[in-house]
């Protein structure tokens, strides 16, 4: 029984390592919102909504890795508009600025938000549970005097208990993330291109990650003529950051 202790603590510590926070940017109660609650700034004749709320497509912890925010342009302005993610950031509160990512600049931040690599260097995550039995589960080691076998997604040893306890074991699994992008990031992610005037698009923008770092942000997108390559405003949208 004195050998639980030990395993108690360690069980909790790696839960609270594996922990990463989810951001939602929810708008501000003073501002402009549609009916669904997403957010809505105008000028120069170009509308734009804003959503930080409403990704719901594979990964569903993308919130924990990068900021999804789906936006809305609608341009009435009388020249073509130029969509590029470069003209998307968030400001936040500490004036740092978060560039908008393209889909495919984000396999880095995928792998720096999971810590590296797992076994075979494709990286994972650790998930720690508690159970009766025999043996220790980790994806992290191999030990070369021990067999290990696979069962499902984990790797485990059914011989090898550091503790010889018979009664209580802590046993960790390794879970591979499904590589960045995916699928639904690809087909959902905003276009870059040129909007025609009297043209609408929707798409979603993946933002370098906010969480913990900032209690708000601002959502900004300047507005470039597609022809004269001219700047002709700057819509701004404030968020509050919740986890």
């Amino acid at each position: 029984m004195r050998m639980r202790a030990p395993w108690l603590l360690l069980a909790a510590s790696l839960l609270a390592a594996g922990c990463v926070t989810e951001t939602k940017l929810q708008p501000l109660p003073s501002a402009e919102t549609t009916r669904g609650g997403a957010a809505v700034s105008e000028t120069q004749g170009v509308r734009l909504v804003a959503d930080g709320d409403a990704w719901r497509g594979t990964p569903s912890t993308l919130e924990r890795i990068v900021t999804p925010v789906q936006v809305r342009i609608e341009n009435q302005s009388g020249r073509p508009l130029r969509i590029r993610y470069e003209e998307f950031t968030l400001l936040g509160d500490s004036r740092f600025q978060y560039s908008a990512l393209s889909p495919f600049e984000l396999a880095d931040e995928g792998r720096a938000a999971y810590g590296g690599s797992g076994p075979g260097g494709s990286g994972g995550s650790v998930r720690m549970s508690v159970g009766l039995g025999f043996g220790w589960y980790t994806g992290w080691a191999n030990p070369p005097f021990y067999t290990w076998r696979h069962r499902g997604r984990g790797i485990y040893n059914p011989w090898y208990d550091p503790w010889y306890d018979p009664f209580y074991r802590p046993y960790a699994y390794w879970d591979p993330p499904e590589p960045l992008p995916t699928r639904d990031m690809l087909r959902e992610a905003l276009p870059e291109g040129t909007l025609d005037t009297g043209g609408t698009i929707t798409g979603f923008l993946f933002f370098q990650g906010v969480s913990e770092r900032e209690g708000r942000v601002t959502l900004q997108a300047r507005l470039v003529d597609a022809r004269t390559g001219e700047q002709f405003g700057t819509l701004s949208i404030p968020f509050d950051v919740r986890s």
